[in-house]
């Protein structure tokens, strides 16, 4: 751009609406779909462990920030797929459709290298073939004896009736649930998004069970909490003062371990909601309608993951309310205490005043003692006075200048002390 300059992120955002395109795809082909759980230190041996069959066969390999490989190897094609939380591995080559569903079918993992297969990093949470036939001729008859299982056969029309789509949702003695796509009038990068949008749907529907599990350890832990909380409420509703500092640690240590237990399955919960929310939108996306006596993928899915979604939705459900009301009654035990303390400082107030009125009576009951001995330290003075005054004519001796001077001197300083409480009152 001559104008302006461009956001550093601006080609990395705008190639995203291109991420992981689908490939144009023609049939007959066999495909091998692996989902790998991985944690970040797995993602990142799985870049490792691709590069180290690419370097085999000496062709370009990934550098630190690819995400996404699809490479030929001759016998077989690879794509790599980095995700959040797996890495997905997809292996496909054309095969001879000619006798299919008479024998067992030919699989493209089989032309992968067994050993480096077998070490793929992480953990397998799905593992699927996929068998892209070029027409309809096949009928579901044909699929089940040595494809699929009669007793769960799942199959519709897709791709808006072009096209057929045949599961059985079951795993085979290989470790592989198996799928059968005929491609019937489906363009190749139609046949394409189709199958991704498959595979994608089998990826994502395990992704979101995920949950499930989760879901069931915290009905056990919600059930404990909940108990306890309806013992820590009745507890509060009769607790005297004494107890209501135990109660209090006890409530707070329990909103502890709720807080700790919706952090620990927060983010599980959020994801399988998310999954969830793909299944859905895969599902829509292959267009499929209803074959006579199957029940389509959409239907079969949605009734066998309900529960599943339904269960995941009620824990999170069950983790608000309950630490709603955890911090309710946490508000509501704390206000009583706080009243309780503020009820303790009154008293204290009082029993403070209180001790101050008895020190104002006392120094009350002290000042009068105050002026006698304020008045007889003066008296003296006057009376020294006078009989030195008395010796150079002074008309009256010292004894009536001092009885003449007492109350004098008693009610100036009476009064001065009094002039003096007023002013301190006063500031």
């Amino acid at each position: 751009m001559n104008q302006a300059q461009a956001h550093p992120q601006r080609v990395a955002l705008h190639n995203e609406v291109h991420a992981r395109p689908p490939e144009a795809m023609t049939a007959p082909l066999a495909i091998s779909h692996i989902v790998m759980v991985a944690d970040a230190a797995q993602r990142e041996a799985s870049r490792a462990h691709v590069a180290a069959l690419l370097r085999d066969r000496h062709l370009p390999l990934p550098d630190e920030r690819t995400t996404h490989i699809r490479m030929d190897l001759g016998a077989f094609r690879i794509r790599w797929e980095l995700h959040t939380e797996f890495v997905t591995w997809t292996f496909s080559r054309p095969f001879d459709a000619a006798g299919f569903g008479e024998r067992e079918p030919v699989t493209a993992q089989e032309f992968v290298p067994q050993d480096w297969l077998a070490g793929l990093p992480g953990q397998a949470l799905a593992a699927l073939h996929l068998w892209v036939l070029p027409t309809q001729q096949f009928g579901s008859g044909s699929l089940v004896k040595h494809v699929l299982s009669d007793d769960t056969l799942v199959g519709s029309t897709v791709a808006d009736g072009h096209g057929e789509v045949y599961t059985d949702f079951a795993i085979h003695a290989d470790g592989f649930s198996r799928m059968v796509l005929l491609a019937g009038s489906v363009t190749p990068r139609r046949l394409g998004r189709l199958v991704q949008q498959l595979l994608e749907i089998d990826g994502y529907r395990m992704a979101a069970l995920l949950g499930l599990p989760a879901a069931r350890e915290s009905s056990a832990v919600l059930v404990s909490a909940e108990s306890e909380l309806a013992e820590l409420a009745e507890a509060i509703r009769v607790a005297g003062r004494d107890e209501e500092p135990k109660l209090l640690d006890r409530l707070t240590r329990l909103a502890g371990q709720v807080e700790s237990h919706y952090a620990a399955t927060h983010s599980r919960f959020s994801a399988s909601a998310a999954y969830f929310e793909l299944v859905d939108r895969r599902v829509a996306d292959i267009g499929e309608s209803r074959l006579a006596g199957l029940q389509t993928l959409g239907e079969f899915i949605n009734r066998r993951l309900s529960p599943a979604r339904a269960t995941c939705a009620w824990s999170v459900r069950r983790q608000d309310a309950l630490s709603q009301r955890v911090s309710r009654i946490s508000n509501l035990l704390r206000t009583r205490v706080e009243i309780e303390q503020q009820q303790s400082s009154q008293a204290l107030l009082g029993a403070m005043n209180r001790r101050q009125g008895l020190q104002l009576k006392l120094q009350a009951t002290v000042e009068g003692l105050s002026v006698a001995a304020i008045t007889y330290y003066i008296v003296g003075l006057v009376s020294y006075l006078a009989k030195g005054a008395h010796a150079i004519g002074w008309p009256f001796s010292a004894e009536a200048s001092a009885a003449v001077a007492i109350p004098v001197v008693a009610l100036g300083v009476w009064a001065s002390l009094r002039r003096l409480h007023a002013r301190v009152f006063d500031a």
